[in-house]
């Protein structure tokens, strides 16, 4: 989720699931520090995109859906001492079945957000969170955290086929909500998202494990901000994630003895 230098395994996964029109996406992902806050509280509301009715390649014929607030949300529908899990840039087929094990193990549902050629080349992993209950989160195609400084034309392309390839990797289950990569929103890409039945979503804690400062450092982030809001951020790719895997089983039976209930992002 957030921006961090280095595209890492991106590349390779990317040129295999999604050809051409990714490939052309990749020089940028991954590539820059977290420059954009509009992933956090606070954003303001400004346009609408021309075209936000354009099916996605990924999906033509695709059904209208009705859309949802272009605001982004932080808030969890649990009410004041819920708290969202969000975990993003998955599936992978190592990490994401042991935070899907952890969940299980404390009963918690959480948000996936899910890259698009991560969720075409794991389609198994795509449908086991979903038959776990939990919720579908679009993470655009190929991650490229510099797309708010790209033409709305790239911008509707990675977030459009993105809902197109983790609906059909789903078996038909459509992502509820959409986070741009590095919280690189625009008000067109949001708006977008939102006509296409995409609740925009933030976060309030970034735990900022994808720099794997230690589990211990993870959860000390969680314990000394869950104060600032109740939408928390992991990854399950990209990655050497055991450190947020261990996290995890540490901060939800913590989060739990707190008195805190889990929740989805509100819609």
């Amino acid at each position: 989720m957030r921006r961090s230098g280095g595209r890492g395994w991106y590349g390779k996964v990317l040129a295999a699931a999604v050809g051409v029109t990714a490939v052309a996406a990749m020089a940028s992902v991954w590539d820059a520090q977290l420059g954009s806050t509009e992933g956090r509280p606070g954003s303001a509301d400004v346009s609408t995109p021309a075209d936000s009715s354009r099916p996605s390649a990924q999906s033509p014929g695709r059904k209208k859906v009705a859309s949802v607030s272009p605001e982004i949300a932080h808030a969890s529908d649990g009410g004041a001492r819920s708290v969202n899990i969000t975990i993003d840039d998955g599936p992978d087929p190592t990490w994401t079945p042991e935070a899907l094990q952890v969940l299980r193990d404390n009963g918690v549902k959480a948000t996936f957000c899910m890259v698009g050629a991560q969720a075409r080349a794991h389609p198994d992993l795509v449908k086991e969170v979903v038959a776990a209950g939990h919720r579908l989160c679009d993470h655009t195609v190929s991650h490229d955290v510099t797309m708010d400084k790209k033409s709305e034309a790239y911008q509707s392309q990675q977030i459009l086929d993105a809902e197109g390839m983790i609906t059909e990797a789903s078996g038909g289950v459509r992502p509820m909500y959409y986070r741009a990569p590095g919280g690189a929103f625009t008000p067109y890409s949001r708006h977008l998202a939102a006509s296409h039945g995409m609740r925009p979503l933030g976060w309030n804690v970034d735990t900022m494990d994808w720099e794997r400062p230690g589990t211990e450092a993870i959860v000390a982030t969680v314990k000394n901000e869950i104060s600032n809001g109740p939408t928390l951020l992991f990854h399950d790719a990209g990655g050497d994630r055991s450190q947020t895997v261990a996290a995890l089983r540490e901060v939800l039976p913590w989060l739990k003895g707190q008195g805190y209930s889990f929740g989805f992002p509100v819609r």
